[in-house]
């Protein structure tokens, strides 16, 4: 009698954890197949792409044109030393990359005003909604039983 017991109740739990995975694999196609997800996604892989367009333009045609006017200066290579290196021990120079990062300020800042522009094309092109006017306000209700009172006593 226990082995039955025990084999219903394996085949019970093999049966409930059958459901929970098949219910969690619903739920998931649902949540990935619903449309801001997939929309989401293409942002993702476009901003990608799009990233390594403004990296390309800051690298190679907005810094050349900064360091011109800096007198040659490339912020790439720019860094505070903090302990020198040593070649024949092999220690590696500690220093703060701060180049880098102003390189980096400067990519931002040139996403963050392409982004702008492409959000005010997109809205300068959208249908401007024609204004619809408001119907005349009617008779009020106290207004529209008199009337009816009126009609009722001739």
């Amino acid at each position: 009698m226990f082995f039955i017991y025990n084999i219903v109740l394996q085949v019970y739990y093999i049966d409930h954890f059958k459901l929970s995975i098949m219910s969690f694999i619903k739920e998931f196609k649902e949540f990935a197949m619903r449309g801001s997800v997939v929309d989401l996604a293409v942002g993702v892989v476009i901003g990608a792409a799009f990233g390594k367009i403004v990296t390309s333009l800051v690298d190679d045609i907005i810094m050349p044109v900064v360091g011109f006017i800096t007198g040659g200066i490339d912020f790439s290579d720019m860094k505070y030393v903090i302990a020198a290196g040593d070649p024949a021990n092999e220690i590696p120079e500690t220093a703060i990359l701060y180049g880098n990062f102003v390189n980096v300020v400067i990519q931002f800042l040139i996403v963050a005003f392409v982004i702008f522009l492409v959000i005010k094309g997109i809205n300068s092109l959208k249908r401007k909604e024609e204004v619809v006017e408001e119907a005349p306000a009617g008779p009020t209700q106290e207004e529209l039983l008199a009337d009816i009172r009126d009609l009722l006593k001739k």
